[in-house]
């Protein structure tokens, strides 16, 4: 392993330095972001675990899913089963016989749909066509607030039933499924505990953001300690990032304050691609051609755009704070599935069998058709995992974890990663990084105050024991100038390998053991941990900057190509055999100079 210190200076620590509480925190895995049948997109899909059945999944049960046995790998650590709230009731009345409203012409048709084009058909007359317009509202078979408060007990009770402090953490949740014009502005909200009102908040409330972080506000001021996790931005029409509010007013200091108080997180990945970059907008990026889901792009006029991925938003953010005085985008990371099965963090690649039912469901499928109003089969990615540092499994500290985020987000395997930001930090191995991090500066998701002096970051990555190898860590740097344009760049840090870069900078490619015909690969190459250090000799106090690690594997299958090689089908030339998965993790900022 060889590392890239660029100007490494130790000295003495800033008296302004901010020390966070040094207890022990450990790596915790999980999902946030996963459907039920409770979903109508989900149930019309096939989808008949219930919410309770997917935390037995998440916990290490066997389920049955599309006529097969699907069981983790391994258990998750913490769940949160995020139903649509917008059809909630609906679903209430469809699924059982005694609830008001069952006997009702359509839910007797959507019980006894059959045919895939039959299922669209019905999805698009009661769902799109109402769920993408400007004032969204219930079908007419919505039987009222007491259906949808009697399918959100049964959200809230299977969290309860399962929820096990210090072996497994079931979160009370729900997704807000605003969808303005197509644009994707979804949340999900998450409760610390089981303090929850009697009824969530549905776009078909409002499908304004605004008003749904008045609603925060308001169940809060009740009692309730809650967040609410952005998701894939990829597909938000610019939305996501704006320069004016949801009534097309421009942002002001008080709107930047709120989105950063309620909304602490975004999703870096799902089943429907990565969020990060895009390979179009980050050319010098060699890393930005994964998971691109370019076929979103067919539908709802989703066309991609710079301002759709999270690291331009991040950006974006500096250039605000810069004009607001507050930065409304101030994200940490974290990931989900969007799985439409119930099957909670089925992230494995090489037992990918689709996330919404016969949309995806079968292997002709994921090559030639594709999931109806959203992505080409081949485009869709397994998801991601979500990742904390946290004191302990419980549900007060994975969410606090969350709220400060100090979390990171992986494609799917259960890699570590770890970053530390401060002036004048010299730890020189990882459990010194941790000790030395949080007593003289501060972890991923945190702020470091104004400094003359340029920070210092420790970073550590740890592959997943059942993984593959990694290639190296990058530290992705972005800054805002004092005519407010935004840039970045990205470091490698540190690597595996007798590496050095060439004469344009770059690190030259780890290798590749896959075999194609046979979908294996070996770790002979890569490391199973990395640890680097890196100070910016180029820090500027008077700007804005973040500052994130992302740790790259070595070379793996995609599961187009185990679905390949088992089926003894040709490789698909639409998307690439083999991917390097990664990991995120939460940005550290540094406060410019007032």
């Amino acid at each position: 392993m060889k590392s890239l210190i660029i100007s490494i200076a130790v000295v003495a620590l800033a008296t302004t330095a901010v020390a966070e509480d040094k207890t022990p925190r450990n790596a915790y895995f999980g999902e946030t972001h996963v459907h039920t049948a409770l979903s109508l997109d989900a149930f019309i899909g096939g989808a008949r675990l219930m919410p309770s059945d997917s935390l037995r999944f998440a916990k290490g049960a066997s389920v049955i899913v599309d006529g097969r046995h699907k069981q983790l790998s391994r258990p998750l650590d913490f769940a949160a089963v995020s139903d649509h709230v917008e059809y909630l009731g609906e679903m209430y009345s469809t699924i059982f016989p005694d609830a008001p409203g069952h006997l009702q012409d359509d839910l007797e048709q959507l019980r006894t749909l059959e045919t895939l084009e039959d299922k669209q058909q019905w999805f698009y007359k009661y769902v799109v066509s109402n769920n993408r317009g400007d004032n969204p509202s219930h079908p007419p078979f919505y039987q009222g607030p007491d259906t949808t408060k009697s399918g959100w007990q049964i959200i809230k009770d299977a969290a309860e039933e399962h929820n096990d402090p210090g072996t497994f953490t079931a979160f009370v949740a729900f997704e807000w499924s605003a969808a303005p014009g197509g644009g994707n502005m979804h949340r999900n909200v998450i409760f610390r505990d089981d303090v929850a009102p009697e009824l969530p908040y549905s776009s078909y409330d409002s499908n304004k953001v605004e008003d749904l972080w008045d609603w925060l506000q308001k169940t809060a001021d009740a009692g309730s300690t809650l967040l609410a996790i952005p998701h894939n931005s990829n597909a938000s029409k610019q939305l996501m990032f704006p320069d004016t509010d949801s009534f097309g007013k421009e942002l002001t200091t008080s709107w930047a304050e709120r989105r950063q108080m309620w909304e602490p997180l975004i999703e870096m990945m799902q089943i429907k691609g990565n969020s990060e970059v895009h390979e179009a907008f980050w050319q010098a990026d060699e890393f930005a051609d994964f998971e691109n889901a370019n076929s979103i792009q067919k539908n709802s006029n989703r066309y991609f755009h710079k301002r759709n991925f999270v690291r331009e938003g991040l950006k974006i953010g500096l250039a605000k704070e810069q004009e607001l005085g507050v930065n409304p985008f101030m994200y940490g990371f974290i990931g989900g599935t969007d799985n439409h099965n119930g099957l909670t963090s089925d992230v494995a690649e090489n037992d990918f069998t689709g996330g919404h039912g016969p949309e995806d469901g079968s292997v002709d499928r994921r090559r030639t058709g594709g999931v109806g109003g959203w992505i080409d089969g081949v485009d869709l990615s397994i998801g991601s995992l979500a990742g904390v540092w946290a004191e302990e499994n419980t549900r007060a500290s994975i969410w606090d974890a969350m709220k400060r985020r100090e979390t990171f987000a992986t494609s799917g395997p259960r890699i570590k990663v770890r970053m530390f930001g401060g002036v004048g930090l010299g730890a020189t191995d990882p459990r010194e990084m941790v000790e030395e991090g949080y007593t003289n500066g501060v972890p991923m998701g945190g702020i470091l105050p104004h400094s003359d002096k340029a920070p210092t970051f420790t970073v550590y990555a740890e592959k997943d024991v059942l993984g593959a190898n990694l290639d190296r860590i990058q530290i992705i740097k972005g800054w805002v100038d004092a005519a407010g344009e935004v840039h970045e760049k990205i470091i490698d840090v540190t690597w595996s390998g007798d590496r050095s870069p060439r004469e344009d900078g770059k690190l030259p490619p780890i290798g590749n053991t896959v075999d194609l015909e046979t979908a294996l690969y070996t770790n002979e190459i890569g490391a199973t941990s990395l640890f680097g250090r890196w100070t910016d000799a180029e820090f500027e106090p008077a700007n804005g900057a973040f500052y994130y690690a992302r740790a790259i594997e070595i070379p793996t299958p995609r599961w187009t190509t185990y679905d390949a090689v088992r089926n003894n089908l040709p490789l698909l030339n639409e998307v690439a055999p083999v991917i390097q998965e990664r990991a995120w993790g939460s940005p550290i900022w540094v406060s410019p100079k007032s």
